[in-house]
Protein backbone atom coordinates (compact mmCIF):
# COMPACT_ATOMS: atom_id res chain seq x y z
CA UNK A 1 0.00 0.00 0.00
CA UNK A 2 1.39 3.13 -1.12
CA UNK A 3 1.39 6.20 2.01
CA UNK A 4 2.01 9.83 2.10
CA UNK A 5 1.43 12.53 5.17
CA UNK A 6 0.03 16.10 4.66
CA UNK A 7 1.02 18.33 7.84
CA UNK A 8 -1.62 20.95 7.84
CA UNK A 9 -5.56 20.82 7.35
CA UNK A 10 -6.50 23.97 5.86
CA UNK A 11 -8.26 24.39 2.52
CA UNK A 12 -5.22 23.13 0.83
CA UNK A 13 -3.95 20.17 3.14
CA UNK A 14 -7.67 18.86 2.67
CA UNK A 15 -8.25 19.05 -0.28
CA UNK A 16 -4.37 17.61 -1.10
CA UNK A 17 -5.55 14.66 1.27
CA UNK A 18 -8.62 13.95 -0.56
CA UNK A 19 -7.20 13.80 -3.55
CA UNK A 20 -4.50 11.26 -2.80
CA UNK A 21 -7.62 9.37 -0.56
CA UNK A 22 -9.92 8.77 -3.42
CA UNK A 23 -7.04 7.17 -5.62
CA UNK A 24 -6.00 4.59 -3.25
CA UNK A 25 -3.11 6.37 -0.83
CA UNK A 26 -3.32 5.64 2.51
CA UNK A 27 -2.75 9.30 3.99
CA UNK A 28 -1.53 10.35 7.32
CA UNK A 29 -3.09 13.69 7.78
CA UNK A 30 -1.53 16.29 10.90
CA UNK A 31 -3.69 19.10 12.36
CA UNK A 32 -2.25 21.00 15.58
CA UNK A 33 -5.64 21.99 16.55
CA UNK A 34 -7.24 21.60 19.09
CA UNK A 35 -3.85 20.84 20.95
CA UNK A 36 -3.08 24.64 19.49
CA UNK A 37 -3.95 26.61 17.11
CA UNK A 38 -2.16 29.80 15.30
CA UNK A 39 -3.71 33.66 16.09
CA UNK A 40 -5.79 33.15 13.32
CA UNK A 41 -7.74 30.46 13.98
CA UNK A 42 -10.64 29.85 16.68
CA UNK A 43 -12.61 26.58 15.73
CA UNK A 44 -11.20 22.82 15.94
CA UNK A 45 -12.27 21.83 12.47
CA UNK A 46 -10.60 21.27 9.19
CA UNK A 47 -10.74 23.80 6.69
CA UNK A 48 -11.41 26.59 8.91
CA UNK A 49 -12.11 30.13 6.79
CA UNK A 50 -11.12 33.16 8.86
CA UNK A 51 -11.29 36.30 7.22
CA UNK A 52 -14.40 36.00 5.03
CA UNK A 53 -17.11 33.51 4.45
CA UNK A 54 -16.93 34.35 0.26
CA UNK A 55 -15.49 31.98 -1.81
CA UNK A 56 -15.67 35.40 -4.71
CA UNK A 57 -17.07 35.49 -8.04
CA UNK A 58 -19.10 32.37 -9.14
CA UNK A 59 -19.23 33.08 -12.79
CA UNK A 60 -17.31 31.40 -15.89
CA UNK A 61 -16.24 35.45 -17.07
CA UNK A 62 -14.07 35.35 -13.21
CA UNK A 63 -11.07 33.60 -13.37
CA UNK A 64 -12.24 32.74 -9.88
CA UNK A 65 -14.71 31.16 -11.07
CA UNK A 66 -13.19 29.29 -13.93
CA UNK A 67 -10.78 27.83 -11.27
CA UNK A 68 -13.60 26.56 -8.83
CA UNK A 69 -15.60 25.39 -11.90
CA UNK A 70 -12.51 22.96 -12.62
CA UNK A 71 -12.50 21.91 -9.11
CA UNK A 72 -15.44 20.31 -9.01
CA UNK A 73 -15.21 18.70 -12.20
CA UNK A 74 -11.65 17.28 -10.92
CA UNK A 75 -13.61 16.14 -7.77
CA UNK A 76 -13.44 18.65 -5.39
CA UNK A 77 -14.09 18.08 -1.63
CA UNK A 78 -13.67 22.28 -0.93
CA UNK A 79 -15.97 22.78 -3.79
CA UNK A 80 -18.39 20.28 -2.89
CA UNK A 81 -18.85 21.19 0.91
CA UNK A 82 -18.68 24.95 -0.41
CA UNK A 83 -21.83 24.05 -2.79
CA UNK A 84 -23.62 22.07 -0.27
CA UNK A 85 -23.39 24.99 2.60
CA UNK A 86 -23.63 28.02 0.20
CA UNK A 87 -25.75 31.00 1.07
CA UNK A 88 -27.41 33.84 -1.02
CA UNK A 89 -24.53 36.33 -2.46
CA UNK A 90 -25.65 37.32 -5.64
CA UNK A 91 -23.31 36.16 -7.74
CA UNK A 92 -20.40 34.99 -5.03
CA UNK A 93 -20.35 31.69 -4.24
CA UNK A 94 -20.26 32.34 -0.07
CA UNK A 95 -20.77 29.66 2.56
CA UNK A 96 -21.91 28.88 6.09
CA UNK A 97 -18.28 28.95 7.48
CA UNK A 98 -19.51 26.78 10.49
CA UNK A 99 -21.30 24.33 8.30
CA UNK A 100 -18.72 24.19 5.34
CA UNK A 101 -15.90 23.34 7.91
CA UNK A 102 -18.08 20.54 9.77
CA UNK A 103 -18.17 18.95 6.36
CA UNK A 104 -15.05 18.75 5.55
CA UNK A 105 -13.78 17.67 8.88
CA UNK A 106 -16.01 14.72 8.67
CA UNK A 107 -15.51 13.95 4.84
CA UNK A 108 -11.54 13.67 5.51
CA UNK A 109 -12.42 11.81 9.72
CA UNK A 110 -14.87 9.50 7.87
CA UNK A 111 -12.33 8.65 4.90
CA UNK A 112 -10.90 4.95 5.11
CA UNK A 113 -7.66 5.48 3.19
CA UNK A 114 -7.43 8.71 6.00
CA UNK A 115 -5.58 8.34 9.15
CA UNK A 116 -6.24 11.70 10.97
CA UNK A 117 -3.32 12.47 13.82
CA UNK A 118 -3.98 15.34 16.15
CA UNK A 119 -0.53 16.54 17.06
CA UNK A 120 2.05 19.97 16.44
CA UNK A 121 4.47 18.82 14.01
CA UNK A 122 7.65 19.52 14.61
CA UNK A 123 10.09 18.05 12.70
CA UNK A 124 8.83 17.05 8.38
CA UNK A 125 8.19 13.95 8.32
CA UNK A 126 9.90 10.56 6.09
CA UNK A 127 8.59 9.46 2.95
CA UNK A 128 6.48 11.60 0.65
CA UNK A 129 5.02 14.49 2.63
CA UNK A 130 2.71 17.70 1.91
CA UNK A 131 3.61 20.30 3.75
CA UNK A 132 0.24 22.80 3.92
CA UNK A 133 1.26 24.72 7.14
CA UNK A 134 -0.49 28.23 6.32
CA UNK A 135 0.95 31.56 5.89
CA UNK A 136 1.18 31.65 9.97
CA UNK A 137 3.39 28.65 9.92
CA UNK A 138 5.93 29.34 12.98
CA UNK A 139 8.10 27.70 15.44
CA UNK A 140 10.02 24.50 14.61
CA UNK A 141 8.34 23.71 11.86
CA UNK A 142 9.09 27.44 10.53
CA UNK A 143 12.53 26.33 11.52
CA UNK A 144 12.67 23.28 10.06
CA UNK A 145 11.29 24.91 6.28
CA UNK A 146 13.81 27.60 6.30
CA UNK A 147 17.02 24.97 6.80
CA UNK A 148 15.54 23.75 3.01
CA UNK A 149 15.90 27.61 1.75
CA UNK A 150 18.57 29.44 0.47
CA UNK A 151 18.73 32.40 2.83
CA UNK A 152 16.65 34.68 1.45
CA UNK A 153 14.00 32.38 -0.34
CA UNK A 154 11.52 32.80 2.82
CA UNK A 155 9.82 35.32 3.45
CA UNK A 156 8.20 36.10 6.80
CA UNK A 157 5.78 39.65 5.54
CA UNK A 158 3.69 40.15 2.44
CA UNK A 159 4.30 43.82 1.24
CA UNK A 160 3.43 43.60 -2.11
CA UNK A 161 2.24 46.47 -4.82
CA UNK A 162 -1.11 46.11 -7.21
CA UNK A 163 -0.96 44.53 -10.56
CA UNK A 164 -2.91 45.41 -13.61
CA UNK A 165 -3.52 44.39 -17.49
CA UNK A 166 -1.41 45.86 -19.80
CA UNK A 167 -4.34 45.76 -22.06
CA UNK A 168 -6.17 47.78 -19.60
CA UNK A 169 -3.53 50.65 -19.69
CA UNK A 170 -4.42 53.61 -21.80
CA UNK A 171 -1.56 53.88 -23.64
CA UNK A 172 -2.83 56.77 -25.10
CA UNK A 173 -1.51 58.77 -21.44
CA UNK A 174 1.49 56.59 -20.95
CA UNK A 175 4.51 55.40 -22.66
CA UNK A 176 7.12 52.47 -22.42
CA UNK A 177 10.35 53.81 -21.43
CA UNK A 178 13.50 53.47 -19.27
CA UNK A 179 14.84 56.12 -17.17
CA UNK A 180 17.23 58.31 -19.18
CA UNK A 181 16.46 55.77 -21.95
CA UNK A 182 19.12 53.44 -20.92
CA UNK A 183 18.88 49.78 -21.71
CA UNK A 184 15.52 48.43 -23.35
CA UNK A 185 12.15 50.14 -22.61
CA UNK A 186 11.20 48.21 -19.85
CA UNK A 187 8.48 50.25 -18.02
CA UNK A 188 5.27 51.55 -18.69
CA UNK A 189 5.37 54.99 -17.19
CA UNK A 190 1.81 57.26 -16.39
CA UNK A 191 2.48 60.96 -16.21
CA UNK A 192 0.65 63.41 -13.78
CA UNK A 193 0.40 66.94 -14.19
CA UNK A 194 0.99 69.34 -11.20
CA UNK A 195 -3.00 69.74 -10.39
CA UNK A 196 -3.68 65.84 -11.48
CA UNK A 197 -0.78 65.03 -8.80
CA UNK A 198 -1.75 67.36 -6.04
CA UNK A 199 -5.46 65.65 -6.24
CA UNK A 200 -4.37 62.00 -5.89
CA UNK A 201 -1.85 63.17 -3.57
CA UNK A 202 -5.01 64.75 -1.74
CA UNK A 203 -6.85 61.37 -1.79
CA UNK A 204 -4.24 59.46 -0.90
CA UNK A 205 -3.30 60.80 2.14
CA UNK A 206 -7.54 60.78 3.61
CA UNK A 207 -7.94 57.03 2.30
CA UNK A 208 -9.13 54.13 4.22
CA UNK A 209 -6.33 51.72 5.34
CA UNK A 210 -7.16 48.50 5.95
CA UNK A 211 -7.34 46.98 9.87
CA UNK A 212 -4.61 45.11 11.35
CA UNK A 213 -5.04 41.47 12.51
CA UNK A 214 -4.53 40.75 15.37
CA UNK A 215 -1.75 38.22 14.32
CA UNK A 216 -0.34 40.98 12.46
CA UNK A 217 1.71 43.97 14.05
CA UNK A 218 3.85 47.24 12.80
CA UNK A 219 7.13 44.90 11.48
CA UNK A 220 5.89 44.57 8.09
CA UNK A 221 6.24 48.64 7.81
CA UNK A 222 9.65 48.78 9.18
CA UNK A 223 10.98 48.18 5.47
CA UNK A 224 9.32 48.80 3.29
CA UNK A 225 6.68 51.97 3.81
CA UNK A 226 3.02 52.07 2.72
CA UNK A 227 3.07 54.69 -0.52
CA UNK A 228 -0.33 56.04 1.74
CA UNK A 229 2.38 56.97 4.63
CA UNK A 230 4.83 58.47 2.31
CA UNK A 231 2.41 60.87 1.14
CA UNK A 232 1.32 61.76 4.71
CA UNK A 233 5.00 63.20 4.67
CA UNK A 234 4.95 65.90 2.63
CA UNK A 235 2.81 66.65 -0.71
CA UNK A 236 6.48 66.05 -2.95
CA UNK A 237 7.85 63.15 -1.33
CA UNK A 238 6.62 60.60 -3.80
CA UNK A 239 7.62 62.86 -6.01
CA UNK A 240 11.01 62.27 -4.65
CA UNK A 241 10.58 58.72 -4.31
CA UNK A 242 8.77 56.18 -6.58
CA UNK A 243 6.36 58.93 -8.40
CA UNK A 244 10.35 60.91 -9.73
CA UNK A 245 9.84 61.94 -13.12
CA UNK A 246 13.82 62.11 -13.60
CA UNK A 247 15.18 61.13 -16.70
CA UNK A 248 11.71 60.26 -18.01
CA UNK A 249 10.51 62.78 -20.91
CA UNK A 250 7.01 62.44 -22.57
CA UNK A 251 7.23 62.09 -26.26
CA UNK A 252 4.02 63.82 -26.45
CA UNK A 253 5.21 66.99 -24.57
CA UNK A 254 8.78 66.76 -24.83
CA UNK A 255 9.38 67.24 -21.68
CA UNK A 256 9.71 65.95 -18.08
CA UNK A 257 6.05 65.33 -16.75
CA UNK A 258 5.47 66.91 -12.90
CA UNK A 259 5.25 63.24 -11.71
CA UNK A 260 5.52 59.33 -13.26
CA UNK A 261 4.38 56.24 -11.76
CA UNK A 262 5.87 53.43 -13.07
CA UNK A 263 4.72 49.70 -13.91
CA UNK A 264 7.24 46.95 -14.24
CA UNK A 265 6.49 43.44 -16.00
CA UNK A 266 5.45 40.96 -13.36
CA UNK A 267 4.66 37.88 -15.54
CA UNK A 268 6.69 36.66 -18.71
CA UNK A 269 4.12 36.85 -21.17
CA UNK A 270 4.01 40.82 -20.46
CA UNK A 271 0.11 40.84 -19.99
CA UNK A 272 0.52 41.82 -16.28
CA UNK A 273 2.62 44.99 -14.69
CA UNK A 274 3.13 45.79 -11.00
CA UNK A 275 2.65 49.56 -9.58
CA UNK A 276 6.50 50.46 -8.83
CA UNK A 277 6.96 51.46 -5.13
CA UNK A 278 2.87 51.13 -4.57
CA UNK A 279 3.00 48.80 -1.46
CA UNK A 280 -0.13 49.95 0.07
CA UNK A 281 -2.06 48.61 3.52
CA UNK A 282 -5.06 50.66 2.10
CA UNK A 283 -8.99 49.09 1.81
CA UNK A 284 -8.63 47.16 -1.80
CA UNK A 285 -12.43 49.50 -2.97
CA UNK A 286 -9.60 52.63 -1.73
CA UNK A 287 -6.97 51.20 -4.22
CA UNK A 288 -9.23 51.23 -7.08
CA UNK A 289 -11.04 54.83 -6.59
CA UNK A 290 -7.75 56.66 -5.92
CA UNK A 291 -4.93 54.54 -8.22
CA UNK A 292 -7.72 54.81 -10.85
CA UNK A 293 -7.03 58.82 -10.29
CA UNK A 294 -4.23 58.36 -12.20
CA UNK A 295 -4.95 59.17 -15.77
CA UNK A 296 -3.23 56.26 -17.65
CA UNK A 297 -4.89 53.70 -15.19
CA UNK A 298 -8.50 55.52 -15.15
CA UNK A 299 -10.36 52.21 -16.72
CA UNK A 300 -7.44 49.83 -14.94
CA UNK A 301 -8.16 45.67 -14.03
CA UNK A 302 -6.16 45.24 -11.15
CA UNK A 303 -6.06 41.31 -10.77
CA UNK A 304 -4.72 42.11 -7.75
CA UNK A 305 -4.64 44.64 -5.15
CA UNK A 306 -1.82 45.69 -3.02
CA UNK A 307 -1.49 44.07 0.92
CA UNK A 308 0.64 44.15 3.93
CA UNK A 309 0.55 41.67 6.41
CA UNK A 310 2.06 38.54 7.69
CA UNK A 311 2.83 35.82 5.22
CA UNK A 312 5.69 33.18 5.33
CA UNK A 313 5.77 32.47 1.98
CA UNK A 314 8.64 30.29 -0.51
CA UNK A 315 10.26 31.95 -3.50
CA UNK A 316 8.87 29.46 -5.20
CA UNK A 317 10.16 30.07 -8.47
CA UNK A 318 13.83 29.44 -7.44
CA UNK A 319 12.24 26.50 -4.86
CA UNK A 320 9.24 24.39 -6.63
CA UNK A 321 8.45 22.98 -9.57
CA UNK A 322 5.09 22.86 -11.36
CA UNK A 323 4.20 20.21 -9.21
CA UNK A 324 4.71 22.34 -6.26
CA UNK A 325 7.57 20.03 -4.92
CA UNK A 326 10.70 21.28 -3.90
CA UNK A 327 13.27 20.74 -6.84
CA UNK A 328 15.91 19.75 -4.24
CA UNK A 329 14.19 17.39 -2.18
CA UNK A 330 11.60 16.52 -4.29
CA UNK A 331 9.95 13.66 -1.91
CA UNK A 332 8.68 17.57 -0.11
CA UNK A 333 5.50 19.11 -2.02
CA UNK A 334 4.07 22.09 -0.53
CA UNK A 335 0.92 23.66 -0.93
CA UNK A 336 -1.49 26.27 -0.27
CA UNK A 337 -0.54 30.10 0.59
CA UNK A 338 3.13 29.11 1.82
CA UNK A 339 3.99 28.50 -1.90
CA UNK A 340 2.29 32.18 -2.90
CA UNK A 341 -0.77 31.49 -3.85
CA UNK A 342 -3.08 34.01 -2.61
CA UNK A 343 -6.66 33.22 -1.77
CA UNK A 344 -8.76 30.16 -0.59
CA UNK A 345 -9.73 28.81 -3.51
CA UNK A 346 -6.48 29.54 -5.30
CA UNK A 347 -4.83 27.57 -1.74
CA UNK A 348 -7.68 24.75 -2.48
CA UNK A 349 -6.29 23.98 -5.65
CA UNK A 350 -2.94 23.81 -5.02
CA UNK A 351 -3.68 21.64 -2.58
CA UNK A 352 -5.47 19.85 -5.47
CA UNK A 353 -3.10 19.72 -8.04
CA UNK A 354 -0.50 18.91 -5.57
CA UNK A 355 -2.63 15.52 -3.90
CA UNK A 356 -2.86 14.50 -7.53
CA UNK A 357 0.07 14.53 -8.74
CA UNK A 358 1.81 13.03 -6.03
CA UNK A 359 -1.05 10.24 -6.03
CA UNK A 360 -0.10 9.68 -9.34
CA UNK A 361 3.90 9.35 -9.03
CA UNK A 362 3.58 7.03 -6.38
CA UNK A 363 0.65 4.78 -8.26
CA UNK A 364 3.49 4.85 -10.90
CA UNK A 365 1.22 6.58 -13.35
CA UNK A 366 2.36 9.61 -15.99
CA UNK A 367 1.45 13.17 -14.35
CA UNK A 368 -1.03 15.06 -15.23
CA UNK A 369 0.51 18.28 -16.05
CA UNK A 370 -2.19 20.62 -16.12
CA UNK A 371 -1.46 22.88 -19.12
CA UNK A 372 -1.43 26.53 -18.75
CA UNK A 373 -4.37 26.98 -20.59
CA UNK A 374 -6.40 25.68 -17.52
CA UNK A 375 -6.50 27.79 -14.16
CA UNK A 376 -5.26 25.12 -12.10
CA UNK A 377 -2.08 24.82 -14.14
CA UNK A 378 -1.81 28.34 -14.94
CA UNK A 379 -1.25 29.13 -11.62
CA UNK A 380 1.22 26.32 -10.92
CA UNK A 381 3.30 27.67 -13.87
CA UNK A 382 3.35 31.00 -12.52
CA UNK A 383 4.20 30.07 -9.20
CA UNK A 384 6.94 27.89 -10.41
CA UNK A 385 8.79 30.52 -12.89
CA UNK A 386 6.17 32.09 -14.21
CA UNK A 387 6.82 35.89 -12.57
CA UNK A 388 9.79 38.26 -13.45
CA UNK A 389 11.65 40.23 -10.99
CA UNK A 390 11.24 39.83 -7.58
CA UNK A 391 8.28 36.85 -6.71
CA UNK A 392 4.74 38.34 -5.44
CA UNK A 393 2.18 36.13 -4.71
CA UNK A 394 -0.92 35.81 -6.84
CA UNK A 395 -4.21 35.01 -6.84
CA UNK A 396 -5.79 33.84 -10.03
CA UNK A 397 -6.61 35.87 -13.16
CA UNK A 398 -6.80 35.36 -17.32
CA UNK A 399 -3.01 37.46 -17.08
CA UNK A 400 -1.90 34.66 -16.16
CA UNK A 401 -3.52 31.78 -18.31
CA UNK A 402 -2.32 31.41 -22.32
CA UNK A 403 -4.31 33.58 -24.19
CA UNK A 404 -6.70 32.33 -27.00
CA UNK A 405 -4.51 33.18 -29.88
CA UNK A 406 -6.86 34.84 -31.84
CA UNK A 407 -9.25 37.96 -31.22
CA UNK A 408 -12.58 38.27 -29.19
CA UNK A 409 -14.40 41.24 -29.17
CA UNK A 410 -15.60 42.32 -25.59
CA UNK A 411 -13.64 41.47 -22.19
CA UNK A 412 -16.55 39.41 -21.04
CA UNK A 413 -16.44 37.54 -24.59
CA UNK A 414 -12.80 36.71 -24.50
CA UNK A 415 -12.81 35.49 -20.78
CA UNK A 416 -16.37 33.58 -21.37
CA UNK A 417 -13.87 32.02 -24.42
CA UNK A 418 -10.91 30.64 -22.35
CA UNK A 419 -13.29 29.51 -19.96
CA UNK A 420 -14.61 27.03 -22.29
CA UNK A 421 -11.30 26.09 -23.57
CA UNK A 422 -10.44 24.89 -20.25
CA UNK A 423 -13.35 23.17 -19.09
CA UNK A 424 -12.73 21.40 -22.37
CA UNK A 425 -9.10 20.55 -21.75
CA UNK A 426 -10.09 19.63 -17.72
CA UNK A 427 -12.89 17.04 -18.97
CA UNK A 428 -10.70 15.62 -21.32
CA UNK A 429 -7.80 15.31 -18.23
CA UNK A 430 -10.79 13.68 -15.57
CA UNK A 431 -11.92 11.04 -18.25
CA UNK A 432 -8.48 9.50 -17.92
Amino acid sequence: MKRACVVGAGLAGSEAAWQMARRGIQVTLYEMKPLSRSPAHVADTFAELVCSNSLRSDELTNAVGLLKEEMRRLGSVIMECADAHRVPAGGALAVDREGFSRAVTEKLENHPNITVVRERVARIPEGRVIIATGPLTEGAMAAEIEKLCPETELHFFDAVAPIVTLESVDMDSAWFASRYDKGTADYVNCPLEKDEYIAFVTELRGAEEAPLHGFEDSGVFEGCMPVEVMARRGLDTLRYGPLKPVGLRDPRTGREPYAVVQLRMDNADGTLYNMVGFQTHLKFPEQRRVFSMIPALRNAEFVRYGVMHRNTYLDSPKLLDRYYRLRSQPRITFAGQMTGVEGYIESAASGMLAGIETARELLGLPPVDFPRETAIGALAAYVSGGSVGPFQPMNINFGIISPLGFRVRGKRNKNAAISERSLKIVDLLSAE
